[in-house]
């Protein structure tokens, strides 16, 4: 991974935004060349995303054909707080549940309900697809002191 890239991933609030209950939003290419988007629970390991899924999914098929992704993080309150990845997938199939898998879930699902997710989940998949995705590209804005470039133009050319 870049430095650059690194650099964004490390602050405090691409941080926060990785740990917070909200899934990434995957964007893929289907191999009927149309875009898909996709929200996933995942795990940050440090340097890459990493999430789960079902070993047959469409999306196995069309990331193996084309292994560049799109994500976003991002929450709904004013002012929006977004990170914003591309990067390139490696896939592995594996035996069971991963624990990356259920690490992602964790943010997701509500602690009572915990136990049935994972007694259901394990006794639905026999094997998943482990999508490892390498950030070659990164973006943060918290629409306060770090907004998108074409903006802080509009910006400024207004006197604002």
């Amino acid at each position: 991974m870049r430095d650059e890239v690194r650099a964004v991933l490390e602050e405090p609030l691409a941080q926060e935004l990785m740990a917070a209950a909200i899934p990434a939003r995957l964007a893929y290419t289907a191999l009927d060349g149309t875009p898909r988007v996709v929200p996933m629970g995942y795990a940050w390991t440090g340097s890459a995303l990493v999430m789960a899924t079902v070993a047959k999914a469409p999306k196995v098929r069309s990331l193996r054909a084309n292994p560049t992704v799109a994500l976003t993080v991002d929450t709904n309150e004013q002012p929006p707080h977004m990170l914003l990845v591309r990067g390139t997938t490696e896939i592995e199939i594996v035996d069971g549940v991963p624990e990356v898998f259920l690490d992602g879930a964790r943010k997701l699902v509500r602690p009572e309900a915990w136990d049935g997710f994972e007694e259901g989940v394990r006794a639905l998949y026999d094997s998943m697809a482990v999508l490892t995705v390498t950030p070659t590209w990164a973006r943060l804005y918290d629409f306060t002191s770090r907004v998108p470039d074409v903006i802080a133009r509009q910006a400024a050319a207004r006197g604002l």
